[in-house]
């Protein structure tokens, strides 16, 4: 059965108009599915008659308009951060984390429900990949999400699973996200992470996708990183930056990159100038993330003098670095520790 968040507007109106509703009747429905989510459709007060008899029709058969279950939310000790387990329609379990800072609100979400990259320090990859989400999955997320920050204007894809390897329902659930009719949430407050998917990173130069864009890199040798990242045997170091270098200039767009600091890993000086020697030239901000603790992975995260002298490092060879605040760690909510379990 599908979802009916799905459907973009223009897809629900060519569906309705092909059963002769006409588009009032689709302003109402998609209004409600996008800014009342929780509403019941059955007998809805703003539905008309024709609208009525179509929804008893089609919803429950060929279609539904459910969302994510809520089946556990955690709450931070930082008071800040909401982890939310939810169960989609075939039972899959993806997790999905509201995040609360001083004047915004974002939401990390998740675009497959497992991951098949592999990378070793992330509970995600460590657990396998079952399956990508549909348009109306991702969709979904942010609506539930929304109960817990009403204000909600920006969305991290930085959740389970790897954005770019489902591009196409991705993209479609961002056409829908950023649609004015509804969701309204601007591009510019939209970041899509990737761990280095080359021909994802190349179509959404070619489409001029007004999204930011985070590249996860955590190495700067092809040696290291498929120890880390195995995809990078498929796209390994000089053909990914290539590609970054080719969206920088289709897009004239900065990349956020990455870095997950791991103790005697890739935290030391030489590791820095190996960075900044990669990216030099580069439109690029520095993002960097000490390690998050997953049952799977012994590594540990560097120290807090590390990261700064690291950081140090970085910024003297004049490249924007920032490390990232920590959210959510002590109910395994931060970044690599999302795994889809109760």
């Amino acid at each position: 059965m599908r979802l009916l968040r799905d459907c973009s507007y223009a897809e629900l109106r060519s569906l309705m108009d092909t059963d002769g509703l006409a588009e009032v009747h689709t302003r109402a429905l998609w209004n409600v599915l996008m800014r009342a989510p929780d509403a019941e459709l059955d007998g809805h007060p703003r539905f008309l008659p024709p609208l009525r008899r179509w929804l008893q029709t089609h919803v429950g058969t060929t279609w539904s308009s459910e969302l994510p279950e809520v089946e556990q939310e955690v709450e931070s000790s930082d008071g800040h951060t909401t982890k939310l387990l939810l169960r989609l329609q075939d039972g899959s379990r993806i997790e999905t984390v509201v995040m609360r800072y001083n004047g915004r609100q974002t939401a990390c979400i998740s675009t497959q429900a497992g991951c098949a990259m592999g990378c070793v320090f992330c509970a995600t990859g460590q657990g396998g990949f079952s399956r990508h989400l549909s348009p109306g999955e991702v969709v979904g997320q942010v609506l539930v999400a929304r109960r817990w920050a009403t204000g909600l204007r920006n969305l991290v894809l930085m959740g389970m699973g790897e954005p770019l390897h489902n591009y196409d329902a991705v993209m479609k659930a961002l056409d829908i996200i950023i649609d004015t009719r509804g969701i309204n949430i601007g591009p510019s407050r939209i970041t899509i992470s990737t761990v280095g998917v080359v021909p994802g990173i190349r179509r959404m130069a070619d489409e001029r996708r007004p999204y930011h864009l985070a590249l996860s890199l955590h190495a700067a040798t092809d040696e290291k990183r498929s120890a880390l990242i195995p995809v990078n045997r498929k796209w390994p170091l000089r053909e990914l930056m290539d590609a970054c270098r080719y969206y920088c200039a289709q897009t004239q767009r900065r990349i956020f990159v990455e870095w997950t600091l791991i103790e005697g890993e890739n935290d030391s000086a030489q590791e820095a100038g190996r960075l900044s020697e990669l990216l030099s030239g580069m439109n690029v901000q520095i993002n960097l993330i000490p390690l998050n603790p997953t049952t799977g992975y012994s590594g540990r995260a560097a120290e807090s003098r590390a990261v700064r002298a690291f950081q140090e490092l970085i910024l003297q060879k004049g490249i924007p670095c920032t490390v990232r605040q920590r959210r959510g760690i002590d109910v395994a909510a931060g970044c690599g520790q999302l795994a889809g379990v109760a």
